[in-house]
């Protein structure tokens, strides 16, 4: 059975053929970005994508960032994952716990053949020259942030302050979107990727 094309609703068959297809961009890795605005669905997705993919490593944004550095991880970045899958060795990072604030343990990444980039940022300018795709998910600020409030309930309210002040200064200076070569909306039937603005322009 032929899978659907690109830019269709259903399963991601297709879209995860066309990265496997990529060229290597970090070493023997293909490395995929996938950005969007905080509640935008990139966990969800990525993890969809990575079993697609035949389970496809996973790294989040989420475990190098801290409460003090939101956005100042790229260093960490550079140093524990993209320096090491460049030289096809597995990558060792830290993972920091929210609830400790700290980092408490460290997970590997190995150089597979495409390894995922998951958050908030991982379309910035700084990793795009080790990035094979950037997909972006295509859902307007205020939805995805209303949904990430909902999802974390009011305690967290004064946390999402600072993060909407934050991701605003971040993609205001650094914005992601004018560079995805895809983008990712969800609708009724499931997920449609199409070509993004990177590669249309």
């Amino acid at each position: 059975m032929d899978h659907p094309p690109p830019g269709t609703p259903g399963r991601l068959d297709a879209p995860a053929a066309r990265l496997r297809a990529l060229p290597p961009s970090c070493g023997p890795v293909r490395l995929i970005a996938v950005d969007g605005h905080a509640g935008s669905g990139k966990s969800t997705f990525a993890g969809r994508l990575a079993a697609a993919l035949g389970g496809a490593p996973v790294v989040r944004l989420d475990d190098l960032a801290t409460h003090e550095e939101l956005f100042a991880w790229t260093d960490r970045v550079r140093e524990q994952i993209l320096a090491p899958l460049s030289g096809g060795a597995t990558a060792r990072y830290g993972v920091y716990d929210w609830v400790l604030r700290r980092f408490t343990r460290e997970e590997d990444v190995a150089p597979a053949p495409v390894v995922l980039l998951e958050g908030v940022g991982s379309g910035r300018r700084a990793l795009r020259p080790y990035l094979a795709c950037l997909l972006w998910m295509e859902v307007p600020e205020h939805t995805s942030w209303e949904r990430g409030r909902l999802r974390d309930g009011p305690e967290l309210s004064a946390f999402w302050d600072g993060w909407v002040r934050a991701e605003r200064q971040h993609f205001s200076a650094d914005p992601s979107r004018p560079y995805a070569d895809l983008l990712v909306r969800q609708g009724a039937e499931g997920y449609v990727v199409r070509t993004g603005p990177a590669v249309t322009a």
